[in-house]
């Protein structure tokens, strides 16, 4: 950083997102030239997959490398500051630290699940003609899969209102043009539109919210403001309205109640792997800008927040669990499944909101990392759950006699019997009938599956250790109610095969890979589970 406007700026910080970006250029550049063929769409998903894993690279040298990097930084004097450490590392814009590294490494890692899916799912894809019509343009695809990955990097290292605002929209904007990029299905452009009304009432309700803390403020850096509002005695009130507009903006983006409406018909009518980008990608993107305003930010008004932020937890794990239970179609019943993890994920944020009253001898980072940690293990078992819903639709999709549904990423036209599919699984296909059950068993908590209940017993802990009580109850109740709809999935995994029900669901092409590796992946944190605890702290 140098001095008046001029700024140097370092690459090392932004290099995952600068490699990303270049890959989505390449992506559009290599689909101009390339046939259009499954060969082309192949190749434009193996350059994706390439960026992906460069990207992660990246990301993994900087944790090897323990430094925290900043850029785009603005001089303390500017902003009437001392020159302290302190207060030049609260001026930058960009800030790769491990909370930011952590993120990051989720979100690429199921940017990698969801570009193997979508293999699998543009291969169904074939022929010429008017049976072509509903096509996905494999360009386009991966390109706004690249920007949507690219915002969810760039959000956990923002440190000011600009960058997370448009971060956040950089995740939010590609996903509407992938739900209703195949043309002609009416139910994905009806998911398409609910999600862009979604999206857009969330940033207008955001924007007043970060309007009002700059006016309060004068200063849009996070640092910044937490120190203003230290001095803001007089304008309480204000401050007030804008820390709820705040966190109800994001609690759109998290589908937290009660702005959770949307998350079910979205996931049904989006393909698959867009559907899994929103339960994880989406989501690890929603908290971290969260994360970062409440503990950043707004850690001066833990005691004005931490009420609601305790409150919409219980409601959300509540709502979720009891309307997972009434679905009988599996992407349905997985969208609520998300909508209650998304309140065990928030739940500990109120306890360190509490820490300072309830808990003085506890490190306020402590609840932070419950939260990250059930985020890295939630993402794991749940795109084991897509990546074999995944093989189920091709297998409609590839069976002319199939008449319940198919096409890319459909799961079926039928509301009802969409988990009847699945019965008999473990006999028809044992390794995705398996590694269904497993994830299914992980994300109730129970054994084998010692992912989840790891996770569940570190945000049981966080809460406990926070003085909620009432909140410990309500997800320890919450736990047990989860498990009736994915005991019950589950058991239909090992039942006798439905009459006529003989076909095989074949493990094959790249989602086959998207099961191996996310199966792999979660039992390695059901073993050591402090991979992920160690990181997260």
């Amino acid at each position: 950083m140098t001095g008046g406007t001029i700024q140097s700026i370092d690459y090392a910080a932004v290099a995952a997102p600068l490699v990303l970006v270049l890959v989505a250029g390449l992506v559009l550049l290599l689909d101009a030239f390339l046939p259009a063929r499954p060969g082309g769409a192949r190749a434009l998903g193996l350059v994706t997959l390439g960026g992906l894993a460069a990207a992660l690279a990246v990301v993994a040298a900087q944790a090897v490398s323990g430094a925290t990097r900043r850029t785009f930084c603005v001089p303390a004097s500017l902003g009437g500051e001392s020159a302290s450490g302190r207060a030049a590392a609260a001026s930058c814009s960009f800030v790769a630290d491990r909370f930011t590294l952590v993120i990051a490494a989720v979100v690429l890692a199921a940017g990698l699940v969801v570009v193997l899916l979508s293999m699998t799912e543009i291969a169904v894809q074939r022929g010429t003609g008017p049976a072509e019509r509903g096509r996905i343009p494999a360009g386009e695809w991966y390109f706004l899969l690249l920007a949507t990955l690219t915002g969810a990097v760039l959000l956990p290292a923002s440190r000011d209102l600009i960058m997370l605002v448009v971060s956040l929209e950089l995740v939010s904007l590609p996903v509407f043009a992938l739900t209703a990029l195949r043309r002609h299905d009416g139910r994905g452009s009806e998911a398409a539109l609910k999600l862009f009304l979604v999206s857009v009432v969330s940033t207008a309700i955001t924007l007043f919210g970060v309007s009002l803390l700059y006016g309060v403020t004068g200063s849009v850096h996070l640092g910044r403001i937490a120190a203003a509002l230290r001095t803001a005695g007089d304008m309480a009130q204000v401050t007030a309205v804008a820390v709820v507009l705040v966190v109800a903006g994001f609690a759109f983006k998290i589908a937290a109640v009660p702005f959770h409406f949307w998350a079910a018909d979205v996931y049904r009518g989006a393909p698959v792997p867009i559907a899994a980008l929103l339960s994880v990608v989406s989501k690890a993107s929603g908290f971290a800008g969260l994360i970062l305003l409440l503990t950043s930010a707004l850690a001066g008004q833990a005691a004005l927040w931490a009420p609601g932020v305790a409150v919409v937890a219980a409601l959300t794990m509540t709502a979720g669990n009891v309307l997972a239970m009434r679905q009988s179609a599996a992407v349905r019943l997985l969208a609520w499944s998300s909508v209650a993890q998304s309140g065990y994920i928030l739940a500990p944020l109120a306890a360190y909101a509490a820490e300072p009253h309830a808990a003085p001898q506890a490190e306020p980072r402590v609840a932070v990392g419950a939260s990250v940690a059930y985020l890295v293990f939630y993402a794991a078992m749940n795109l084991i759950a897509f990546s074999v819903v995944t093989l189920m639709t091709r297998r409609r999709a590839d069976d002319p006699g199939d008449l319940s549904g198919g096409g890319f990423g459909s799961e079926g036209d039928a509301e009802t019997g969409d988990l009847e599919a699945y019965r008999g699984l473990v006999w028809r296909s044992p390794a995705a009938g398996l590694s269904l059950a497993f994830a299914l068993v992980c994300l109730a908590g129970l054994p084998p599956g010692l992912a989840g209940l790891f996770a569940k017993i570190v945000v049981f802990r966080a809460v406990v250790d926070g003085g909620l009580g009432w909140l410990a109850v309500v997800v320890a109740v919450n736990t047990v109610a989860g498990l009736y709809y994915y005991i019950a999935w589950t058991a239909r995994l090992f039942a006798p095969p439905a009459a006529g029900e003989s076909r095989t669901v074949s493990m094959r092409a790249a989602a086959g890979v998207a099961v191996a590796v996310t199966v792999a992946v979660t039992v390695v944190f059901s073993v050591a589970p402090q991979v992920v605890l160690s990181v997260a702290q």
